[in-house]
């Protein structure tokens, strides 16, 4: 088993542009320390990453976890504990000092596949979290090429991988929802170049589509891997569960899409709206 946990124990009061508060002057020992005003205390989140690998190996996945790792470090608001097994998604009480899900605020996917080495009661617990507990899941990639054995799972994610048509080639992007903080910073139309996956026993009425492929510029001659008669290709949602915020995106397939500060972004945002950090919209919409 593969043990990686980073876990920083930030003393944080404050975050201002460039960097940490300035320290404050000594007080006297005998006087009361009256915080400056409108300062708002800071709590560090916590961050569980799973990368466990039953089927497809992505060669993104040490880069997605470093880039996850590394934005709540830079930004102060979360510690992160990457994982490539299953063992902390319980609650129950592990000894050993390991953490488990009441630990944690967030859960993110990264490119899981397969069957997860999860038992009845692990599920029971995984989904807990996320509807009873309220807390967030962010599923990225090879997310929904997972556990197609586990109805929740699909149910609580929004469905699962069924082909990628057009392997990975320059995807025309529609952006659906610009208000939505994971999608505010991109334009309405745009190209990345990634593997867009094709989502079976998915809807969009049962979530929110963020991003989409621009059904106009896509060649559907001779695909015999297209099967969604509709066209109707989603790129990124997001949705609740139960009392829990939930987002996915197909982006992130390739290593180099971990050094796109706009692929960066759309899941920092996505990371800080699961954790009830800002609002965005869970309704869905019919397609534009």
């Amino acid at each position: 088993m593969r043990y990686i946990r980073n876990v920083f124990l930030l003393g944080l009061t404050s975050l201002i542009p460039g960097g940490f508060a300035p320290a404050q002057e000594p007080q006297p020992a005998n006087s009361l320390t009256i915080p400056a005003p409108h300062v708002k205390q800071v709590h560090l989140k916590h961050i569980l990453v799973i990368a466990q690998t039953k089927g497809f190996e992505h060669d993104s996945i040490p880069d997605g976890m470093a880039a996850i790792f590394n934005m709540g470090h830079d930004s102060g608001l979360w510690d992160t504990t990457l994982r490539t097994d299953t063992e902390l998604l319980t609650k129950k009480d592990l000894g050993r000092n390991a953490k488990n899900l009441d630990y944690f605020d967030a859960v993110v996917f990264m490119s899981t596949t397969g069957e997860l080495d999860l038992d009845d009661s692990q599920k029971t617990d995984f989904l807990s979290f996320i509807k009873d507990d309220g807390k967030g899941f962010v599923g990225v990639h090879a997310a929904l090429d997972t556990n197609y054995k586990w109805p929740e799972y699909g149910e609580m994610i929004g469905g699962w991988f069924d082909q990628h048509p057009w392997m990975t080639f320059n995807a025309p992007i529609i952006n659906e929802d610009p208000s939505f903080p994971a999608v505010r910073h991109f334009p309405k139309a745009f190209i990345k170049y990634d593997e867009i996956y094709q989502p079976k026993e998915w809807s969009r009425d049962k979530v929110n589509v963020l991003l989409s492929l621009d059904p106009n510029k896509l060649n559907y001659e001779d695909n015999p891997r297209i099967h969604r008669a509709d066209h109707d290709f989603a790129v990124a949602w997001d949705k609740m569960y139960g009392k829990g915020r939930v987002f996915y995106s197909t982006l992130g397939h390739t290593e180099e899409a971990w050094s796109d500060p706009d692929i960066r972004k759309m899941y920092f945002e996505a990371i800080k709206w699961v954790l009830d950090m800002t609002e965005g919209n869970t309704a869905s919409h019919p397609r534009p």
